[in-house]
């Protein structure tokens, strides 16, 4: 039933660890957590149209953990919004596909970020100006768990409890690492669950490689009303492969042309 998306964000791995090794530096940890849940929205859940990337009513998504923009700029070109080859231009001088997201540069991005924290409350003024404009897109953004450590997080969560934003949807990608190790070292964001409750969200926890548990998850958002949603999605850091799976090395590292063949290798790729 969900072979068609595992095979998608099968593709759009391979796409992260190609680009991010082209380019010698990035994100892949981050980018391939990510990747089920980025599938999920680009070819199902959300309403857009990579032919008319402005059109009105569509839903938006906003990658506030911006440095794992690989996993996001994957997605949309094999949505169609850029060519595909154009990924080898990650990070090169001159390409307009760098570091993170800008809005400016990439059809698709509808906020530039980078900075932890802020796409979270750019999506908060987009919810509640779709609320003031009767415009009946939802507002999805992915924030890492690392970057709960941002009091802006939560002065986010406050805002979009307070409006009732039940056309936002944000999702945790809860791998447990960062780019300095393990959450609970660095600075524990548990229980994350009940933090999200405790600012008035409907909180949904959910396996972050499950399609069925993804799918589920975001018809749930879409049917609470007068409050937002958070999903929790446990996800293991450079999921798909090996030896990047639960490594916090590989936050923010490029693979060599060897481990670039094996990761491709793995995850079904051409080389």
């Amino acid at each position: 039933m969900y072979k068609e998306f595992e095979k998608i964000a099968s593709q759009i791995r391979v796409d992260i660890v190609k680009q991010v090794h082209s380019a010698g530096s990035g994100h892949p940890g981050g980018s391939l957590s990510a990747a089920d849940i980025v599938t999920a929205l680009y070819f199902k859940e959300m309403n857009i149209d990579p032919k008319n990337p402005d059109m009105k009513g569509r839903d938006k998504f906003v990658l506030s953990k911006g440095h794992a923009a690989p996993v996001q700029y994957a997605a949309l070109a094999e949505k169609g919004y850029f060519p595909v080859e154009e990924l080898l231009t990650l990070r090169k001088l001159g390409s307009h596909l760098q570091g993170h997201p800008n809005r400016d540069k990439v059809p698709g991005i509808e906020m530039s970020t980078g900075s932890l924290g802020q796409g979270f409350a750019v999506c908060v003024g987009m919810a509640l100006a779709n609320k003031m404009d009767n415009d009946p897109g939802r507002v999805y953004t992915l924030l890492g768990d690392g970057e709960l450590q941002e009091g802006l997080i939560w002065e986010a969560a406050m805002a979009s409890a307070h409006y009732k934003l039940d056309n936002l949807c944000v999702i945790v990608d809860w791998n447990g690492l960062q780019i300095d190790g393990k959450n609970d070292d660095v600075m524990t964001v548990k229980p994350i669950d009940e933090k999200f409750k405790s600012f008035g969200f409907n909180v949904i926890l959910i396996d972050g490689h499950s399609f069925e548990e993804i799918f589920d998850a975001f018809d749930k958002a879409r049917a609470c009303k007068g409050k937002p949603t958070a999903i929790i999605a446990k996800t293991h850091k450079g999921q798909g492969v090996s030896f990047m799976t639960d490594e916090a090395g590989w936050h923010g590292k490029a693979p060599d042309d060897e481990q670039t063949k094996q990761a491709v290798l793995e995850l079904g790729g051409v080389l």
